[in-house]
């Protein structure tokens, strides 16, 4: 049996090929081709036993296309393949390869899941959009700033901010050079954020799963997609309560000795994803007038702590409901209105 560690480059993968007693059988370096990497492996391999490679930009497609030539390629978890790979005295692609073909043949190693072709043009298309609304808040940003030096401050909020500025820039005319490049600018991106929130629109119409998960309160077009491209296969989690922990929703436990408690959300998975299921939550619980039981509850936590910390546990409970909406099929659930007549009597 051969195990076989994959350090994944832009241009080039090392990779590294060890017997069942930790022995090096072959190592090279070939082009970040799945041929490449097939018509190499089949040459020192005659059937590797486990295939790893870290998370990274071409993980994803490199695994679906080493798949379909017959090649299982486990993708692990790369904070903990560093935590190893950082012990070296040297660090190479060589000898990355190297402690990855140990990684696979001890089993010491979290494997992740590997998204469809789908959920990864999902997951582009989302990424395309939030840097483009990142763009355009860091332009906004830049404007106000610019101007606050000078000794024109701007209100806070986005609202007629174009408007506004073009009225500085009217009283001011020998700032208009300086400024309008940044305005047009900024009215291109909007125009880009539009362009994509229709895309965005239609794919979530266009996919079943991102429908039902748009009954929840607060969830969106981006919201319904993120989450559907996220989650991929719902079955993969046994237990619907496990994505709150996924998404880096729920709290930290430190233990040491004496020492015992629960610390802060630990942030861990989707960055993305965990925003949208915040301002799902905040919605929920704010905007949303419609009498609910999950609402009753967060307005408890919110008076024995904090409305920040009411939105994230909304948030948690939140992601638990959708997760199971995916796996039964089921939309979401309002609670029915009493019958007056069985009340009365």
């Amino acid at each position: 049996m051969e195990y076989v560690g994959l350090d994944v480059s832009k241009e080039e993968t090392s990779f590294c090929v060890k017997d069942g007693a930790g022995e090096v059988v072959a190592e090279g370096k070939v082009a970040t081709d799945p041929r490449a990497l097939f018509e190499a492996l089949r040459e020192h391999c005659l059937c590797p036993e486990r295939i790893v490679m870290e998370t990274g930009t071409l993980s994803n497609w490199l695994a679906r296309e080493l798949l379909k030539l017959g090649l299982r390629v486990d993708v692990i978890d790369a904070r903990q393949a560093h935590a190893v790979l950082r012990l070296q005295h040297n660090k190479t692609d060589a000898n990355d390869a190297n402690i990855l073909a140990d990684l696979a043949r001890t089993g010491f190693c979290r494997v992740t899941h590997v998204k469809s072709e789908e959920a990864n043009r999902m997951r582009v298309l989302l990424k395309a959009r939030d840097h483009m609304v990142g763009q355009h808040r860091s332009r906004q940003n830049t404007i106000r700033g610019l101007l606050a030096s000078l000794g024109q401050r701007l209100p806070k909020g986005v609202g007629k901010f174009p408007s506004r500025v073009k009225a500085v820039l009217k009283k001011n005319p020998d700032l208009s050079p300086i400024f309008t490049p940044l305005v047009n600018e900024m009215a291109a991106l909007k125009n880009s954020i539009e362009e994509l929130d229709r895309t965005v629109a239609a794919a979530a119409k266009a996919n079943a799963a991102c429908r039902l998960l748009m009954t929840a309160p607060g969830v969106g077009p981006v919201g319904a997609l993120a989450f559907a491209a996220t989650m991929d296969d719902p079955a993969r989690f046994a237990k619907s309560r496990s994505v709150g922990a996924y998404l880096g929703l729920s709290s930290r436990r430190m233990q040491s000795g004496e020492m015992d408690y629960s610390g802060r959300i630990s942030k861990h998975g989707d960055k993305m994803l965990r925003a949208l299921l915040y301002g799902a939550a905040s919605s929920f619980l704010n905007v949303v007038r419609r009498a609910h039981p999950l609402k009753d509850w967060a307005r408890r936590v919110k008076k024995r702590t904090s409305h920040k910390k009411a939105v994230v546990a909304l948030a948690r409970k939140m992601a638990v409901i959708l997760h199971r909406m995916l796996v039964t099929g089921e939309a979401f659930a309002w609670p029915q209105k009493k019958d007056k007549e069985a009340a009365t009597a």
